[in-house]
């Protein structure tokens, strides 16, 4: 009687967890077992990039205080590898002469320059986002 008793106890908790683990329906499984991601290929539509896309900007052009904050502030904040700081006239005055204006800066973001990725660290901007962000940086 006693070992009985004893084995009531586990024997309930498994019955619990079996019929628990049957109670998931085929919906869930699939929910749990989708793709966490899916490969596209350049030139070919991609389902879901068009939104994702507009998502990040927030469904249109993205200011240049939100582009410095998120992209530029980690180099041009703290003038890391020789960046002209965000701020400094001076240093963006030689630069922008140097280079032609605010148009020769941008094209040099574009192309990335020394240590600095092509479109800066902002893969997705616009041509016109950078040029904000830049006139922001720099005060022209």
């Amino acid at each position: 009687m006693n070992l009985i008793k004893m084995l009531a106890a586990p024997v309930a908790v498994l019955s619990l967890w079996a019929a628990s683990v049957q109670a998931a329906t085929d919906a869930e499984i699939a929910e749990r077992l989708k793709p966490v991601g899916e490969v596209c290929v350049a030139g070919q539509e991609c389902k879901g990039v068009a939104t994702a896309a507009a998502g990040a900007a927030g469904g249109g052009a993205r200011s240049g205080d939100d582009i410095v904050a998120k992209y530029c502030n980690a180099c041009h904040g703290t003038g890391l590898l020789n960046a002209p700081k965000v701020g400094d006239g001076a240093a963006w005055t030689a630069r922008a002469d140097a280079k032609g204006g605010l148009d020769g800066l941008l094209k040099s973001a574009i192309a990335g320059l020394n240590a600095m990725p092509p479109k800066g660290t902002c893969a997705d901007c616009s041509d016109d986002e950078l040029k904000a962000a830049i006139g922001k940086m720099s005060g022209l």
